[in-house]
This record gives structure tokens, C-alpha cells and sequence, in this order.
């Protein structure tokens, strides 16, 4: 059983949200059952117990009129979890966020409550929605659009660095699991395990697929016999399955996609050179397509993949000033080669293990860019991510001017589309122009052209910019010819894109505090702040500043100060400064 929501659209309104709820059941049949080994507690909200959601004016709503609210809403409870009735599921959900639930067609303030701006963004922009499952989601299509955006720059990257895609089965043995000591040490808690196959009891326990690297080996120890059958690269878009204790949409989920790199090489400088090479596409996609300006370094000893040597992070400053470890590219050094016994014949006849790789970016990425660039209206999208780049509104009162307006739109739409430009026309008519602005602005479109009657006999439209709110952003008078239009639209989302990179840069510069002692570190992730200082202490001293301030070690920054510096915990001399933060 589920709390999920439904949606109506109905005039002055595009978005009626509604709560029902269904009975669990136990259902018996022959089909596969799967038990994870530590199940998360069932009562787990995912925005903060104290709740307010505003009605004022600052509060986004996409009608006019105001509506009494409906007297079911949508629960928006990520780790949705009730199998009783409807009215003690919406008490316990009342109980828990404080008695608050969301308004018809509101999108809460980011400034006054986060994580509730988050989910009303993914919602009712038709990113995503519930899965049956708790702690699953269906992506919708407008958000697998950014998903498949990156998919196509990445794919590209890939293949012009050597790897292939391939595919590898969801279901790995057990015994596969526990071949790596610290492997099966890290993925055990978030493990789903299938004991039961077709009505029967199977003689081998199977994993669903948590990561690759314990049945790439099986794979690469068949196929790899030579240093000529090296460097062997691959890559796969899956889906993987963590049992997680707390989910989030598109952050942190039961089941979420990704594409995962496993390389296999003749030497450890190789694979440390495939290691660097993967975390900078990573970071240049960061920054040139999503506009995220992340800090790419070394993971801490502590903050290191289950079975690897070392781990490269990117690492992206969210709007509430929280980490996101954005991709991650692990050097495996022979870990899992020895483990599973993949070696080669080496150029003298001597039998050598292989040297490992492996890197990663997921769904997650969706969650950042979210978290990086939206605004009290909702979505704010890079251009290069967006799936609409262009969305024209053509406006008319008379029914004669109607046919000259919509025509003129097609025309815009069809030299746009021609040049590359993803554009859409909102024709419809149950809408006024007013609820189609701020619609198109909640789900983050880069630039809007208007076109009315006015503009029809000038030969002209009228464009606005997302990134820049009001008549600053707009622009009079763009004659709608291709030859001046379309290089107008392309140089204006440039801009865009340019924009609000430069904005997330300034943004993380200024919340980023370097430290020289541990009360500054405390009074910095205090303020909510990332810290940075110079840190070659223990393990231990890590553990510590993680259980007294909740921030970890975030990464080990590549672009390292010079000159002598002072660990900040223990006064001992430091080679490298870390940066600290409490992170998702």
C-alpha cells in the first residue's frame, strides 16, 4: 500500500494534487521473492519535522483564483509508508512534519523551507512520481529528458576514449559478493537478496546488482589471457538497487540509473592515468553542460569505495549549502583481480593480475542540478540540459487574430527547430498567457518568446530570460526572420548557460571558509558553511569531527595552496588541505 497523488488539470489551475490510499495485501505466487538484509525503519520522512508551508505572496501559485483547498492533498512523504487507512496515514504524516501539509499549486519558498521547495519542484514540474515500492520512483518523461542529455554527452566521451558499451546481468551470486573482504563489508547493509526463484528455494543466494565489479571480474578473468587482450574498457547503463535507510528523490532511492566504467589494464600507471582521465570528463561535464562548478579531488582513507585503492570525487555546493558527491572514478588497484583470480601472460611469460578501474555517474546528477540552480519559481535548467530550450506562448484576445498569431508561431517554431533549437508552442487555449509564464518558468525552460497581434505586424517577438526575473530579463522588439532570430536565440542561451554558472561559482566561493583550528571548523559547518584547512591527522580524528559537527571529509582538492601548512586538528605538519561539509 502506498499514499500517492493524483493530478487533474482544470482551468486557472494545471495542477490539482489529491491523496489516496489502498489496503496492503499479501499476494502468493510463484514469482521471484527478494528480501534485503536490513530493512529501513517505516516511518522516515524526507523533509525536516518542522514544516511550514506559506501562504503569502511570496509563495508561487499557478491560478488566479484562489481555491479552497482540497480536503485530501498529496502527501509529500518520499519514504511513503502507511498500510492503514487513509485518515491515519495523512494523521501520521500530520504528526510527523507538524501538522503541515502542501497547498494546491504551491511551490514553497526555498528560502524558508528546502527540502519542502525540492519536492514541490520534482512534483510539480513532472520530473518524477512515486514507485509502488517504497523508496522508488517512476522518472517522467520530461525528466528522463535530462537524463538521456546526459546520457548523449557522455556516451560521446566514452567512445572517443576507448570504451564500448556493453551489458551485464542484474543478478550476481552471492558468492560473488563475498570474494572482496571490504566489498561485501560496504554494500551488505544496502543489499537486496533473492532466495526465492520460481516457486522454489534456490540452492544459491543471488544479489540484485548494488554495483558491477565482482561479476565484471568473473567476466574480464574469461575473456582476459594476454597483455594483448588489455586495456580492456567498458561501460554499461543500468539500473542498480541499494536498500537505502533514508530516500530522496533522484539523491538517494531504492533503485536509481547510472552508467558504470570498468577498465582492466597491464600496469598501475595505466590504470591510475584511466582513473584521472574519467573524473575530469566528469568535472568538464559538471561545468560546460550542467553549469555546476564542482570541486574534483581525492576521497579521505574513510570516505574511499568498498575495494578500492583510491577514489576521485566531484564534489557540487547545493543551494542550502550541502555537499553532493556528483560522479566518482576509483583506482582498484588488484583488489578485485586477486580476489577473482583475473590475470594475463605478460610480454616475458609471467603470469600478472590485472590493474582496475572503475568510475560512475547516476540519477543523481538530476538531484544537483535541481538543488544548484533552482529559485523560490521553481526549476532554473542550463541550456545544454534542458528539455526544452525555447517555449513560444502566442497570445490573442479576438478570435481573428487568433490564425495570424499561431501562424506566426509554427514559423518561429520551425526555423528554431531547423537550427538545432529544442522548442515547443503552448497553444492551448484552456490557459490564460499569464499561467502559461509562470508554468513554463516553474519547469526551468531558459528563454520564452511572445508573440501577439502587436508583434505579428511589426514582424517581431518578445523574449525573456529564466535566469533573470522581470523586465530586466525581457527584450522588445527581435525581429522574428531567421537570419536575425535564430542566432539571437543561440547567443541568448549562451548567455543563459553562462549565467548561472557564474552565479553557482560566486555562490560556492563565498560559502566556502578556510579554517586554522577546530573551533573555526565548528563554527563553520555551524553556519552551514564548507571548511577548509590543512588536515593530516588520524582516522580517528575524522570519526570525531563527524560524530561532533556531522561533516566528513569531503575531498582532498586537487588545486592544492602552496607553501608549508599546519594541520589544523593536531599542529603536526600538513601537505595537503581538505575541505569538510555536511553532505547528502
Amino acid at each position: 500500500a502506498r499514499s500517492r497523488h493524483t493530478w487533474r488539470r482544470q482551468k486557472e489551475q494545471p495542477l490539482h494534487i489529491g491523496q489516496s490510499s489502498r489496503r496492503g495485501r499479501v499476494v502468493k505466487s510463484g514469482c521471484v521473492a527478494m528480501v534485503a538484509l536490513r530493512f529501513p525503519p517505516l516511518s522516515l520522512l524526507v523533509f525536516s519535522p518542522k514544516t511550514v508551508v506559506s501562504s503569502s505572496s511570496s509563495s508561487l501559485a499557478f491560478f488566479r483564483r484562489a481555491r479552497r483547498p482540497s480536503p485530501s492533498r498529496f502527501q509529500l512523504c518520499f519514504s511513503s509508508l502507511s498500510t492503514q487507512s487513509e485518515q491515519q496515514s495523512r494523521q501520521e504524516v500530520g504528526k510527523d512534519d507538524g501538522g503541515t501539509l502542501p497547498k494546491e499549486g504551491v511551490i514553497t519558498p526555498r528560502s524558508q523551507d528546502f527540502n519542502m521547495w525540492y519536492l514541490d519542484v520534482i512534483y510539480n514540474a513532472e520530473l518524477a512520481d512515486y514507485g509502488p515500492v517504497r523508496g522508488t520512483m517512476v522518472i517522467r518523461p520530461y525528466g528522463y529528458a535530462m537524463w538521456e542529455a546526459i546520457q548523449d554527452y557522455l556516451n560521446v566521451k566514452f567512445k572517443e576514449t576507448g570504451h564500448s558499451n556493453m551489458y551485464f546481468p542484474q543478478f550476481i551470486p552471492y558468492s560473488f559478493i563475498e570474494k572482496e573482504a571490504a566489498h561485501v563489508e560496504g554494500f551488505s547493509p544496502e543489499l537486496a537478496v533473492v532466495t526465492i526463484g520460481g516457486g522454489k528455494e534456490l540452492e544459491e543466494k543471488l544479489v540484485v546488482r548494488p554495483t558491477s565489479e565482482t561479476i565484471v571480474n568473473h567476466m574480464f578473468t574469461q575473456w582476459i589471457h594476454s597483455y594483448r587482450d588489455l586495456p580492456l574498457m567498458v561501460n554499461q547503463w543500468a539500473n542498480v538497487t541499494r536498500w537505502e535507510m533514508r530516500t530522496r528523490p533522484f539523491v538517494r532511492t531504492l533503485e536509481f540509473l547510472w552508467q558504470e566504467g570498468h577498465t582492466a589494464h597491464a600496469t598501475e600507471i595505466e590504470a591510475e592515468k584511466e582513473a584521472l582521465q574519467m573524473i575530469d570528463i566528469y568535472t568538464k561535464f559538471a561545468y560546460e553542460e550542467a553549469a555546476m562548478p564542482v570541486i574534483t579531488g581525492r576521497k579521505s582513507r574513510l570516505e574511499t569505495f568498498a575495494g578500492a585503492s583510491r577514489t576521485y570525487t566531484i564534489e557540487a555546493m547545493m543551494g542550502d549549502r550541502k555537499a553532493l558527491q556528483a560522479g566518482t572514478s576509483h583506482n582498484l588497484g588488484q583488489n578485485f583481480s586477486r580476489a577473482f583470480g583475473t590475470q594475463f601472460m605478460d610480454e616475458n611469460g609471467q603470469r600478472q593480475y590485472v590493474w582496475q578501474t572503475s568510475w560512475a555517474i547516476s540519477t543523481r546528477f538530476i538531484g544537483g542540478i535541481i538543488m544548484t540552480h533552482g529559485d523560490d519559481a521553481g526549476l532554473m535548467l542550463p541550456p545544454r540540459i534542458a528539455p526544452i530550450q525555447v517555449i513560444i506562448v502566442p497570445i490573442w484576445k479576438k478570435s481573428d487574430e487568433k490564425a495570424g498569431v499561431l501562424s506566426a508561431a509554427t514559423h518561429v517554431e520551425e526555423a528554431l527547430k531547423s537550427a538545432g533549437v529544442k522548442v515547443k508552442v503552448d497553444s492551448s487555449e484552456q490557459k490564460t498567457p499569464g499561467w502559461k509564464f509562470n508554468f513554463w518558468e516553474m519547469k526551468g525552460v531558459p528563454l520564452r518568446i511572445e508573440i501577439g497581434p502587436r508583434d505579428v505586424s511589426n514582424g517581431s517577438v518578445v523574449i525573456s530570460r529564466r535566469d533573470i526575473p522581470g523586465k530586466q530579463g525581457k527584450v522588445f522588439g527581435i525581429s522574428m526572420e531567421p537570419s536575425t532570430l535564430v542566432p539571437y536565440i543561440k547567443d541568448r542561451l549562451q548567455d543563459v548557460q553562462a549565467s548561472i554558472l557564474e552565479r553557482a561559482i560566486t555562490f560556492r566561493d563565498s560559502n566556502i571558509v578556510d579554517v586554522s583550528s577546530y573551533d573555526e571548523l565548528k563554527a563553520a559547518i555551524a553556519e552551514g558553511r564548507w571548511a577548509r584547512g590543512p588536515w593530516s591527522a588520524s582516522d580517528a580524528e575524522e570519526l570525531r569531527i563527524k560524530e561532533e559537527t556531522g561533516a566528513t571529509i569531503r575531498c582532498f582538492p586537487f588545486e592544492q595552496p602552496e607553501g608549508l601548512k599546519t594541520c589544523f586538528m593536531t599542529g603536526n605538519p600538513a601537505n595537503e588541505v581538505a575541505i569538510f561539509a555536511k553532505s547528502y
